[in-house]
């Protein structure tokens, strides 16, 4: 049995540990941490300089776990696109035409993929000469009031010793699911969503659009390791933020080396196409966290740059790490002995007699051992708490990543036993119960009039002095309550253009004086 095998319990969230810390007036039986070769941030969210500017190429999180619903099949995705703000428009979020979105599996443990699903989108407009992403209530993705949409293939590529051997197209011109504008505009979107999933061959699907960010954690360990005096803890710092998600359901028996070695590696990558049309790598992800906080400055661009094979010129940070010294010189809670090779186990090779494969090359990724079946009740501490079906052996959805992570960097496997975690223990939407899994992107329209009031006060409040003319002390003038009742259900491009109206009709009242 190994030390992932039991369970714990009477745990307790860093706000309770903060308060009994305060009460006993000292910081020494407290704990905060972060993670290891998967440590604390959100996960690769802005994670390096370079990347940081681009963010229509920057992965910020994967997942890969055998489908609860359909368990003879495994569902990987991978997210773009860092901090969608839902309102963010006129210019909403697409993928990037000129990059290759790859999804690696290595079926054999040897640090090198042996089949890559490679994503590559086309964007179409309709109409170049209005700036509205759309004209109107969208109903389907080929609703003509659907000005911007985008198409994608999917080219699977079979390799052996980092060579392509086979190049096959697995899918062609499918639709990408738009951004959320708001309610006006996609009244129904989770039937845009559901007309956004393709089948593929052999019992495949696939899902490209925006989604949730399924990430949920505390960012503000950037502020001294969450305020110096572990205040900052409790909010999901990720909350009403979306992405751009892929996702692919696979057969399990298509992916896997054999039914005698069921564990498969799962990374995904970007290629950015450059001026002398090639294509090369700007970003990376596997394990959640790992370019934040384990690789120092000098060494986040060129992992993002980098492939499995060689993350032995990474190996230092992670058995060495800088966070809990970090953690040491700001609550004087002892860091666990170097090297740490605990957390080279479990993040770099798999958790023996769980998720390693036989003859294991150490690298970064994320291990799933298919052979397991999915929990019937998920625990958000996965395997650390006796569910062997979650977080570190795959990445599920509601895994809590940033707690596992906390506690196991800081010793948790080798008898410094702790309840770490940031006190945010769940995601703030419900993911879905069949594929693609993400929750629905949070709508643009947020506020009073997302939420369906139609009292005149707030439609006032809205839309402010813009409609009233000079001289107007109350209400909107020549608008009646039943005309202000039909103005708050609408929003988007027909609400700016009834404040134009407004303008104009001002304009010209003003003129006749």
């Amino acid at each position: 049995m190994t030390p992932f095998t039991s369970g714990f319990v009477g745990r307790r969230s860093l706000a309770t540990l903060v308060c009994g810390a305060l009460a006993t007036g000292g910081l020494a039986a407290v704990g905060v941490t972060a993670l290891g070769p998967g440590t604390a941030s959100a996960s690769s969210h802005r994670e390096a300089p370079l990347i940081s500017g681009q963010p229509q190429f920057d992965n910020t999180d994967v997942y890969a776990f055998v489908s609860p619903d359909h368990p003879d099949t495994t569902t990987l995705v991978a997210n773009w696109i860092p901090f969608e703000e839902p309102a963010g428009g006129p210019n909403f979020f697409t993928f990037a035409e000129d990059a290759q979105y790859d999804l690696h599996i290595d079926n054999d443990g040897d640090a090198q993929g042996d089949f890559v699903f490679r994503y590559t989108f086309k964007t179409h407009v309709k109409n170049d000469k209005t700036f509205l992403y759309n004209t109107g209530p969208v109903e389907s993705l080929d609703d003509p009031d659907l000005n911007i949409t985008q198409t994608y293939d999917i080219e699977l590529l079979q390799l052996k010793d980092q060579r392509v051997v086979k190049k096959s197209t697995y899918a062609d011109d499918v639709p990408v699911a738009p951004s959320n504008v708001g309610q006006a505009s996609m009244p129904d979107y989770a039937k845009l969503r559901e007309q956004a999933v393709h089948e593929l061959p052999g019992g495949a699907k696939t899902f490209a659009g925006q989604a949730d960010d399924p990430f949920f954690l505390d960012l503000r360990v950037f502020d001294l390791l969450y305020g110096g005096n572990l205040s900052e803890v409790g909010n999901d710092t990720l909350k009403e933020y979306n992405v751009n998600s892929v996702a692919l359901q696979l057969p399990t028996d298509m992916i896997q080396e054999s039914a005698d070695q069921p564990i498969i590696g799962v990374w995904s990558t970007t290629q950015r196409k450059s001026a002398s049309g090639e294509y090369r790598q700007v970003s990376r992800l596997g394990m959640p966290l790992v370019n934040e906080v384990v690789n120092p400055i000098k060494d986040k661009d060129k992992f993002n740059a980098s492939s499995p094979w060689n993350d032995g010129d990474f190996l230092e940070n992670v058995t060495n790490p800088e966070l809990p010294k970090l953690i040491e010189a700001i609550y004087k809670i002892p860091a666990p002995k170097e090297p740490r090779n605990d957390l080279v186990d479990v993040f770099l090779k798999g958790v023996e007699g769980l998720n390693q494969p036989p003859h294991v090359r150490a690298s970064e990724m994320l291990r799933l051992n298919t052979s397991i079946k999915p929990a019937a009740k998920e625990k958000r501490l996965g395997v650390l708490d006796g569910d062997n079906a979650g977080f570190p052996n795959g990445r599920r959805l509601g895994d809590d990543v940033l707690d596992i992570a906390l506690q196991v960097v800081e010793g948790e496997l080798v008898g410094a036993k702790n309840d770490l975690g940031d006190a945010v223990d769940k995601n703030d939407q419900k993911f879905e119960k069949a594929f693609p899994y993400v929750a629905l992107p949070t709508s643009g329209s947020r506020g009073p009039l997302a939420k369906g009031t139609t009292g005149t006060n707030d439609v006032r409040n809205q839309l402010g002095d813009a409609l009233q003319p000079a001289g107007t002390t109350s209400g909107v003038a020549g608008m009646d309550d039943t005309t202000l009742i039909a103005v708050s259900a609408a929003s988007g491009a027909a609400g700016f253009l009834l404040i134009g109206t407004g303008l104009l009709w001002w304009r010209s009242r003003r003129r006749a004086y």
